[in-house]
């Protein structure tokens, strides 16, 4: 059966099946971690490129998008879109939808359950009693929630959300952003660095890309204390990893909980090694119901954009819909 439109879409990963299968039946889709030379394939296929669908780990860049002369439109999977090079595509009329929104309370949800792993130590328990030690003598007590105030770097719709979580669990809270918000009554600091001497739990929602990359670094570690706890859903770039484990390995500060990493799926041996750190693969979103959200919201994006309407949820950088028209 003949797709809905007569446009062609690129894939550069593989998506979520269903996605794939609606897609396939709105779009002539190029499948193009199918190819078997995918040079050959992208030269042959550029000029009628008009919209990709960017799932995975594939990188939508300048260059790319500068090879395909009719692009219109860039769906992303993902709230974070520091893969695909916004700021280009503003620039050159072409729209880039996320996902936001649709996976905001799983991941503040994630957030809260590693800031209390990672404080009570209960993955570290729960190894010891797998291990038999608990026959031997009880856990050895861990550190507490209680009387310690968190701070959010990074206040946007999930770290609100996170902040209304720790706020039940009787936790102070406050905030940096790059901005002062009116609407917002927490205490706000001008640096990460202030807002890290000011808090003993340091929660990283902040979005990826160049702008914030070692933001979290030695000096906002060392800022954290001794006492202080590391959670990070962002992205890895934002923190030095360097310091980071050079901090737990040296007590600078008392551990980091992490569910991201500067070069995943690979995640460093030197943290692999350390019982102060809990470590997840990447798990913020990855819930059934979440991930087939986002999926049909970048589905919904590409068929609105398609129509002819502006997109649902289009990112700050370009315009919600293309200037050269969708048709």
């Amino acid at each position: 059966m003949a797709p809905r439109f007569d446009i062609d879409l690129l894939m550069p990963a593989p998506m979520m099946p269903f996605v794939m299968e609606r897609l396939d039946q709105a779009f002539r889709v190029c499948k193009l971690w199918l190819a078997a030379d995918r040079e050959a394939l992208l030269a042959g296929v550029a000029p009628r490129i008009r919209a990709i669908a960017a799932g995975g780990s594939a990188a939508v860049t300048a260059d790319l998008m500068a090879r395909l002369p009719r692009l219109e439109c860039v769906a992303g999977f993902g709230v974070g879109y520091d893969a695909i090079d916004a700021a280009w595509a503003g620039a050159h009329g072409i729209t880039v939808t996320n996902t936001p929104d649709v996976l905001t309370e799983e991941v503040a949800d994630t957030a809260l359950a590693l800031i209390l792993m990672t404080v009570r130590r209960l993955p570290q328990a729960e190894r010891y009693l797998r291990a038999g030690r608990w026959l031997e003598k009880a856990f050895p007590l861990s550190p507490t929630l209680r009387g310690r105030t968190a701070g959010i770097l990074g206040l946007g719709r999930i770290g609100k959300a996170i902040a209304q979580r720790l706020a039940a669990f009787g936790v102070a809270v406050h905030y940096h952003g790059r901005q002062r918000q009116a609407d917002v009554a927490l205490p706000y600091h001008a640096t990460p660095l202030d807002l890290a001497r000011a808090v003993d739990v340091l929660v990283v929602v902040t979005p990826g890309g160049p702008e914030t990359r070692g933001l979290v670094n030695g000096a906002v570690l060392e800022a954290l204390g001794s006492d202080g706890v590391l959670i990070n859903i962002a992205r890895g770039t934002v923190v030095d990893e360097d310091a980071l484990i050079a901090a737990l390995r040296d007590g600078t500060i008392l551990g980091a909980g992490l569910d991201v990493f500067a070069q995943e799926p690979t995640v460093p041996q030197a943290l692999l090694d350390l019982d102060n750190a809990v470590l997840l693969p990447h798990v913020g979103s990855a819930t059934l119901h979440t991930r087939q959200a986002m999926g049909q919201l970048v589905v919904d994006n590409l068929l609105a954009w398609a129509e002819g309407r502006p997109v649902l949820t289009p990112v700050p950088e370009t315009p919600a819909r293309s200037t050269r028209g969708a048709g």
